[in-house]
């Protein structure tokens, strides 16, 4: 697919813009993958096309699998070029840490006027890397927030575990269900050793135009259904102008992407891999798929409906 691709020195954010066949004035920033043109964007970018809308995915860095202390303002450099490239209307999608980048980008840049957080928790934590370090995959970064806006970092939860135990936690809650990857012991455990202040609390109510916030109970990596709930009330307890939809579903685990886009991303074996990484979709492989389906409904529909205004 043709693209035009995007570095931080000379356009102030690193991405790729995908413009579909269909003359479209409508982009949906997507922060789906660790590379903005790697295969999972790739996949995305297929999916949101097809719903008429141009693309720009964005990622932090090349070859930077982490998120520590990602600059906001590369989010409202890309909504500055996608305005000067003739798109009226711009929105964000993201998931898991990336759909709490898209919740907080919303929050501070009301350009956002779609908003659709996979995921997400309700919250900034403490920044991290993934590589290899003394024999880990991830460790938390001392002093380093997820995200920065002008040169400082966010507030933050910080997380209760350092380096190497952090990792450790998560290798041995792992192991012990069964799951790819289980980090939800770390966030709770950081919660409640550092509960999460107001200014580490993302402003939801000062999102624009449409708000959709998708997680499922069983979600093993943090508990998304609980700060999907806090955001919930939050949002009925101040004044919003926003137009807000949650779905949370009883099984679905941390992948709750859209039917669609994930057999995109594995056109052979979706259920396989989903079954593999979590054992939620192994119990109940109906329920996720037919939540997975669900999802790819509301949100084909929050994207149509949000370009036609």
């Amino acid at each position: 697919m043709k693209h035009i691709h995007m570095d931080p020195q000379s356009d102030g954010f690193y991405g790729a813009y995908w413009q579909g066949k269909t003359k479209s004035d409508c982009a949906l920033i997507a922060m789906l993958g660790d590379d903005p043109e790697d295969y999972m964007a790739r996949s995305a970018v297929k999916w949101i096309l097809r719903k008429g809308v141009n693309v720009l995915t964005m990622s932090p860095a090349k070859k930077d699998y982490g998120h520590h202390n990602y600059p906001l303002e590369r989010i409202e450099a890309a909504i500055a070029w996608l305005e000067a490239h003739g798109n009226r209307r711009i929105g964000i999608v993201g998931a898991s840490t990336t759909g709490t980048l898209a919740l907080t980008a919303a929050s501070y840049f009301p350009h956002l006027t779609l908003t659709i957080a996979l995921t997400p928790s309700d919250f900034i934590w403490q920044g991290f890397m993934q590589g290899n370090r003394d024999g880990c995959r991830e460790w938390p970064v001392e002093g380093e927030s997820l995200f920065s806006y002008r040169g400082k970092p966010l507030p933050y939860m910080p997380f209760c575990y350092a380096h190497p135990q952090y990792w450790q936690l998560i290798e041995r809650e792992s192991k012990r269900s069964g799951d790819m990857l289980n980090s939800r012991k770390l966030f709770d455990d950081s919660e409640a050793a550092y509960p999460i202040t107001e200014a580490q609390t993302i402003p939801v109510e000062r999102i624009q135009g449409a708000l959709y916030l998708i997680g499922a109970e069983d979600d093993v990596l943090w508990d998304t259904a609980k700060y999907i709930r806090r955001m919930e009330k939050r949002l009925s307890e101040r004044a919003h102008t926003c137009r807000v939809e949650v779905a949370l579903y009883p099984h679905g685990t941390h992948y709750v992407f859209p039917e669609g886009m994930l057999r995109m991303m594995l056109p052979l074996g979706a259920d396989l891999f989903v079954k593999m990484a979590f054992q939620a979709a192994k119990k109940y492989p109906r329920e996720c798929r037919e939540t997975r389906c669900d999802i790819e409904r509301r949100i084909t529909e929050a994207i149509v409906q949000w370009r036609q205004i």
